[in-house]
């Protein structure tokens, strides 16, 4: 039944087959098998944050693999608990997807999330979740971190007087979606999934693997934390969007600036950069005193702007080399 469907197969035999691909990870303390997983919170709390991915609005199968969809999922969920300062523990995933798909495609989802978590969160496990039917492939992730003694880092902390910085890279993934849209648009010259692999093999290969399989710098969380951050935030919306988001909790006006913001996008134009979304970088706010080394967790580190104190009527702004910057970025209830 090596490409049976998952209507030929079963549930129990699709789970005999997909959890033992799993980590069970460090902090488990029972996993996978029982109504739920119990899972170690040293600190006495725990961060929690949720996401889901949708095919057709947040991935499509004429592009990416199945163990790119794993990789995803863990990449883009557990950045956010690096956003609270905080040590990703343990993940929870649900699948539905249509009965007709080959239980060989949940094998590969589940090496991408393996392979994911060890090569950027070691100790993560996966305690649990369920499998399902839809129409169309859901994936929804829960996320649990560990603060480890420290206070979480909110969106609201930033002063007057930080640096801003951001760990990762701007621009490319909105870049390689840029790319596969338009591979998909010549559809007629070339199957959509081989022109990704052309795509991935070649020049563009950069973007098109921030895209589909992203590397976030989810071990630098906890790090920046530590050197004092007042301010974190995952870059999953935009840059210009997330930073007024600090901004408006903070009450404070970002001042970006393009050689900084240009630095932090090797590839990727300023439009990109600014607008595209996707990014999965953390924005920071680290006192003006303190200096991060040039790069945390295998990602660069590169400061893009400075935190000002606004005038009486513009709390929440931002500014690019002193303009105004419009708040624009990835709206799911606008896109379209």
């Amino acid at each position: 039944m090596d490409d049976a469907t998952l209507h030929e197969a079963g549930e129990l035999e699709a789970l005999r087959r997909f959890l033992p691909l799993l980590p069970a990870g460090d902090a488990t303390a029972l996993g996978p098998g029982d109504d739920a997983a119990v899972v170690a919170a040293p600190d006495g709390r725990f961060v929690v944050t949720t996401d889901t991915m949708l095919e057709g609005a947040d991935f499509r199968l004429g592009w990416s693999r199945w163990h790119d969809l794993g990789w995803k999922a863990v990449a883009t969920n557990l950045i956010d608990v690096a956003a609270m300062g905080a040590r990703p523990t343990s993940l929870v995933v649900a699948l539905a997807v249509p009965p007709s798909t080959r239980v060989a495609a949940l094998e590969e989802f589940a090496r991408g999330l393996a392979d994911a978590i060890a090569a950027m969160a070691p100790g993560v496990g996966v305690v649990g979740g369920d499998l399902g039917t839809a129409r169309h492939g859901v994936i929804a992730v829960t996320a649990f971190g560990d603060l480890e003694g420290r206070a979480p880092v909110l969106r609201s902390g930033a002063n007057a007087g930080d640096a801003v910085w951001l760990v990762g890279a701007l621009g490319l993934a909105a870049t390689g979606l840029r790319h596969l849209f338009a591979a998909a648009v010549d559809e007629a010259a070339e199957p959509v999934r081989d022109a990704a692999e052309r795509l991935r093999r070649g020049a563009h290969g950069a973007s098109i693997d921030a895209q589909l399989a992203p590397v976030t710098p989810i071990g630098a969380g906890a790090l920046l934390a530590d050197l004092g951050a007042t301010a974190m935030l995952d870059v999953s919306d935009g840059l210009a969007l997330d930073a007024a988001r600090v901004a408006r909790a903070s009450g404070v006006r970002i001042a970006l600036e393009a050689t900084g913001v240009a630095l932090a996008a090797p590839g990727a134009s300023l439009e990109a950069a600014l607008h595209g979304g996707e990014d999965h970088a953390l924005l920071v706010t680290i006192p003006a005193d303190v200096a991060p080394p040039p790069e945390l967790d295998g990602h660069p580190v590169r400061r893009i702007g400075v935190v000002e104190a606004p005038a009486a009527d513009e709390g929440g702004t931002v500014t690019l080399d002193g303009e105004p910057l419009e708040a624009r970025g990835w709206d799911p209830y606008r896109a379209g």
